[in-house]
């Protein structure tokens, strides 16, 4: 199929800017300024993408979602909590926003219930953005660029519904389907495009009544959006009681949400507050949890004794869970 010379302009035009959006990230230091595109060339996604990148909703310019959502590391960050406005270290380790299309729940406490209701929060977060959401929509609206964009896409102008609705349209874009693991589940093995023989070998072990991980990360994306309590409180140095702090059932002290696992192997450090910085060190807590956490309160029973791995299984557990890996990021980071 032929195509005509516009047509090729606005591929070549759309590659460039998705390149500049997504690999240089200009939000990285407060001084910087986004390029925009055309309107005539915004979609839904686009508006969203840009917005994500652009630090016009934090307080005083100089922080974006992009920010602490690094697009090499799957939208995640590298640090075991985010630097926020006036250099506020977050709360919490700042999860992937990849693969979150399907989700019942979000935030490490599930205090949201959709990608647009999570928006709210970052924005809002004295330790992150620090805006109040009102006055990022006034902003949005009075920015030339957007006022102008949002009228090209929704007809009318920006407002705190649509300005969240195109974020989360960006983010449900970023679903990852090529990796070794899919493509070894689809047969699709030629020239060594599916699974190693280490790496079945672990994903046997994943799936073991020994190793449970299947209990918990199941599903196409590896999680069931539940809760659990896998022994990182102790009321005392591990104080953050997770899901408690919304429900205020006892039940669900220190329980935090199952996160997936496609990209795992590139978004370390682990764990809600960010405290193993590998997958083995991952794969060691669970293996005995009683070796770095004493006196847990309220663990799950499945992890109250070793499991008693070796250390065969321990390295193809590990050779794995690198198999959920997208293409994108493989090349990039080969030995994580």
């Amino acid at each position: 199929m032929k195509i005509g010379l516009f047509s090729s302009l606005f591929l070549a035009f759309f590659i460039s800017f998705s390149s500049f959006f997504l690999g240089n990230h200009p939000e990285k230091t407060s001084n910087s300024r986004i390029v925009f595109p055309p309107i005539d060339s915004l979609s839904e996604e686009i508006l969203g993408e840009i917005l994500f990148h652009d630090p016009i909703l934090s307080l005083d310019s100089s922080i974006s979602c992009a920010s602490c959502h690094i697009k090499e590391f799957a939208f995640a960050d590298t640090v075991p909590l985010s630097v926020g406005m006036n250099g506020s270290l977050g709360k919490r380790n700042a999860p992937s926003v990849m693969n979150t299309a399907s989700r019942e729940s979000l935030f490490w406490d599930g205090r949201a219930n959709s990608l647009e209701h999570q928006m709210h929060f970052p924005v809002q977060d004295g330790l992150e953005m620090a805006l109040k959401f009102s006055q990022a929509v006034q902003r949005v609206s009075q920015h030339p660029f957007y006022s102008k964009a949002f009228q090209k896409v929704y007809g009318q102008k920006p407002d705190s519904s649509t300005i969240v609705q195109s974020i989360a349209a960006f983010e449900r874009s970023l679903e990852t389907t090529n990796t070794p693991n899919d493509r070894w589940m689809e047969d699709d093995t030629l020239n060594g495009r599916g699974l190693t023989p280490q790496q079945i070998s672990g994903r046997n072990v994943f799936r073991s009544d020994k190793a449970k991980c299947l209990d918990c990360h199941f599903t196409p994306d590896f999680t069931g959006d539940e809760f659990w309590n896998i022994g990182l409180f102790n009321g005392k140095e591990l104080n953050d009681s997770g899901r408690f702090s919304i429900t205020r059932n006892p039940q669900d002290i220190g329980k935090f949400k199952v996160p997936g696992l496609r990209n795992v192997a590139v978004t370390a450090p682990y764990m809600h507050n960010g405290m193993f910085k590998t997958l083995s060190d991952v794969i060691e807590y669970y293996d005995n949890p009683s070796k770095f956490v004493k006196n847990p309160i309220n663990i799950d029973h499945r992890l109250s004794k070793p499991l008693g791995l070796t250390s065969k299984e321990k390295a193809d557990l590990e050779a794995f869970l690198r198999s959920l890996t997208d293409d994108q990021f493989a090349s990039k980071f080969p030995n994580r």
